[in-house]
């Protein structure tokens, strides 16, 4: 044999050889012939391996050369080869899966060069790919709305009982699908935040929406480099070796390589993993290498990623980002343009690249829709009824679903390709129709919040909130009056005598000004203090946000004014459910932020209280579906949103297909979104380190070779009682030490929340 190479003798004894015994062989020889070649020549590091034809797969042919000799494959690989330790590791793993081998030749100075590479070694063969269809509820998938959807759930494993995390919103869950860990370790509690500082690129904002590349990476940089200060898995898998690539809705993109916008010499370098979100080819987006930006030139495919607008006018309602007003309906369209392109970019130029280096890759591609069309659809204007329901957002879940099958249809058109991925499907939360009014039913009771009883103007004297309705900002309109202290907009700024200052929010002014404003911008609130930009905030209270829920902020630490807090919000008609730091000593009405691990080793600041809004439905038949959540957001009621924790908020759509899942499999045990690191990981044999604790699971019984059951108990809790006599409720499940949080709140005002009452007499009858 040409390079005078040794033999592997019989490498298989019988065909009833476990798989992993075939293996072990396999490598010790390999690794014996290795160290016997070391020493030979350079001229002779051009070898071959020989292996049945069966052996290996056509798409392994398409990553170097490979010729048919009649009795096997031979297998070039030249001076150093080509890609050469994933290459190994499919040879491997190939051999160890072949029928016995009688008596192959191989030559190990073909290996030689491979060891010495510079490249780590890669820890598995396989490749993982996580599909991210933002906002899609569990009930929303059948094989008519969503076909491929519900393919994957059918033939492969589904999480009937999968979770989202608290606050059910885009960032924090992308935080957890990240890094394997809950929010209390990632420091995301929600796409707005407190961050502690003035963020420079928006204006000295103390409360950012994190969704951007660039604020991403200024808050990188405040916090030493990675804000979450947990590795992401696409991180770990890249220093392992893996291709790695995130796709789509700028933020979360991101998110899964964190530290990739921090900028080095007042610029963001071209990062290793390949990031392609709405602001590519833009100002603040992440660059991408010469290789990945000629690829995309030769298959027709634009440098800049599209807007949303699907080409269509600001006000159109093709536009997908139109969201209208409280006259004007929003989007009748999904995001198709944009998602188009970016799946055009993973199965045109990522994937085929990837294949072409030949190492094993983990991709994360997250589509924007239904979550961006369920927010802005203009199907239900003031309307609880079709809310999310209607014709738009099933157009929307279809889109998604298309996205998806083009990957599916890319991975089964390279012969073996399909064979060697798994594919995860999650969604980051669940989603509600809004209400602005009703707290109780569609005809039910109105909200008799303090903030519904102003009349709101913009600037031209229009009204923008419908009569009775709640306005953006109503939770820190409320708090400010009933504190009696001055409220800011934390989002905008003025010039008062030279000096930089937050807009002033006085919501009994005629109509908004050039000098004030009515209601903040966006609902964030800066209550007390000065209103004077600066590190830290001289402001009481911080409002954050985030739609079915809000995050309160006491820079000052002040307990009395928390519990004041507590005690006020707890006699609101769209409060439901209160979680403090326990940090801040018991308050009563509120259950702990470790309940449900939000306190844990996060860099960012921690929430004083969390707070959950009232949700309820409106079909009791059909209560997840039909969910209403009433909102702090810019959105109009009809419109959708999240954040809640409702258990339609919680219950998101998760499944898994691939070699290394069961088939025609329902998982019935909790799974959340901080177990598919862990899982991955687990398959992809990486460590995924850790400082904080509150981690996942590998969720064992879905795994191809993983037991079929594990077994896990349901509780609920409640906190001490507050004022007016009300508790905060908790429903959970555990598995092992790690908890699953189903839905919480004031018993009544959250959709699908049992009383603990309830449960303990259940359980008391069940023998439990």
């Amino acid at each position: 044999m040409p390079g005078g190479g040794s033999r592997v003798q019989d490498l298989g004894s019988g065909s009833d050889r476990k798989t992993s015994q075939k293996h072990q062989l396999v490598r010790r020889r390999l690794r014996c012939a290795v160290l016997k070649s070391r020493q030979a020549p350079s001229a002779e590091r051009s070898g071959t391996l020989l292996y049945p034809d069966s052996s290996i797969p056509p798409y392994l042919s398409q990553k170097c050369n490979i010729a048919d000799r009649g009795f096997g494959v031979r297998l070039d690989l030249g001076n150093g080869g080509v890609c050469c330790t994933h290459l190994l590791m499919n040879l491997l793993t190939l051999l160890s899966r072949s029928v016995p081998l009688a008596k192959k030749n191989f030559c190990p100075v073909a290996l030689a060069g491979l060891l010495c590479l510079n490249a780590p070694a890669v820890s598995s063969t396989r490749n993982e790919i996580i599909f991210v269809a933002d906002g899609l509820r569990q009930g929303s998938v059948n094989p008519d709305d969503a076909p491929t959807l519900s393919s994957v759930r059918q033939k492969g494993v589904f999480f009937a009982n999968s979770h989202a995390l608290f606050p059910t919103l885009t960032t924090p869950n992308a935080s957890a699908i990240a890094t394997g860990h809950y929010l209390g370790d990632t420091g995301d509690f929600g796409n707005t935040v407190y961050a502690g500082y003035p963020v420079a690129p928006l204006d000295g904002s103390q409360t950012p929406f994190v969704e951007s590349d660039t604020i991403l990476g200024d808050i990188d940089s405040h916090f030493g480099g990675n804000y979450l200060d947990e590795e992401t898995l696409l991180a770990i898998a890249r220093k392992q070796g893996f291709s790695t690539a995130a796709v789509g809705k700028i933020g979360p993109t991101l998110i899964q390589e964190s530290s990739a916008g921090n900028k080095v010499n007042g610029a963001v370098p071209v990062p290793s993993t390949v990031i392609v979100d709405d602001a590519t080819g833009k100002k603040g987006g992440i660059p991408l290498s010469p290789a990945i930006s000629a690829a995309l030139t030769a298959a027709h495919l634009a440098a800049v990623a599209p807007d949303r607008s699907n080409g269509a006018p600001p006000t159109d309602q093709q536009n997908n980002v139109y969201a209208g007003n409280n006259e004007s309906p929003g989007t009748l369209a999904p995001n198709r343009v944009q998602q188009q392109y970016f799946t055009d970019v993973l199965t045109k130029v990522i994937l085929p690249s990837f294949l072409k280096d030949g190492k094993p890759f983990v991709v994360v591609y997250w589509s924007r829709d239904p979550d961006g069309t369920q927010h802005n659809n203009g199907d239900s204007l003031n309307q609880l009824k079709p809310g999310i329901n209607g014709p738009t957002s099933k157009a929307a879940l279809r889109n998604a679903d298309n996205n998806l099958k083009q990957i599916i249809d890319f991975l089964q058109s390279v012969p073996g390709l399909a064979d060697d991925t798994d594919l995860f499907v999650t969604a980051d939360h669940g989603f509600s129709t809004i209400s602005k009014q009703a707290v109780e039913s569609a005809e039910g009771k109105a909200t008799n919040s303090y903030a519904a009883t102003m009349t709101y103007r913009d600037a031209k004297g229009r009204q923008e909130v419908n009569t009775g309705f709640l306005p953006p900002g109503f939770l820190a309109i409320d708090l400010a009056h009933h504190l009696n202290l001055p409220l800011f907009d934390p989002d905008r700024t003025v010039s008062v005598d030279d000096k930089r200052m937050y807009k002033p929010v006085k919501p009994d002014a005629a109509q908004a000004s050039d000098e004030v404003q009515q209601r903040p911008l966006m609902g964030n609130g800066l209550i007390g203090g000065t209103g004077a930009v600066s590190t830290p905030t001289d402001a009481k209270v911080v409002v954050a946000t985030n739609g079915g829920s809000d995050l309160i902020y006491l820079p000052a630490k002040d307990p009395p004014l928390l519990q004041d807090i507590a005690d006020f919000l707890s006699q609101q008609d769209y409060v439901s459910g209160l979680f403090s730091d326990p940090g801040y000593g018991p308050i009563k009405g509120a259950l702990s932020l470790r309940e449900v691990n939000l306190k844990g080793s996060a860099l960012l600041p921690t929430p004083a209280l969390v707070v959950n809004f009232r949700s309820f439905s409106l079909d009791p038949a059909n209560p997840i579906m039909t969910a209403v959540t009433i909102c702090d957001t810019p959105l109009q009621q009809g419109q959708g949103m999240h954040g809640s924790f409702s258990r339609a908020d919680t219950l998101n759509n998760m499944a898994a297909i691939g070699p290394d899942f069961k088939k025609e499999f329902v998982d019935d045990a909790p799974i959340s979104n901080a177990d598919i690191a862990r899982t991955l990981a687990h398959i992809l044999k990486l460590d995924l380190p850790q400082k904080g604790e509150l981690t996942g699971r590998v969720i064992t019984e879905a795994l191809a070779q993983g037991s079929a059951t594990v077994e896990f108990t349901r509780s609920v809790i409640d906190s001490p009682e507050g004022a007016g006599g009300v508790k905060t409720t908790l429903s959970y499940q555990v598995v092992g030490q790690t908890r699953y949080f189903d839905a919480a709140g004031f018993p009544g005002r959250t959709v699908d929340l049992p009383s603990a009452a309830n449960e303990n007499e259940k359980a008391k009858n069940s023998g439990q």
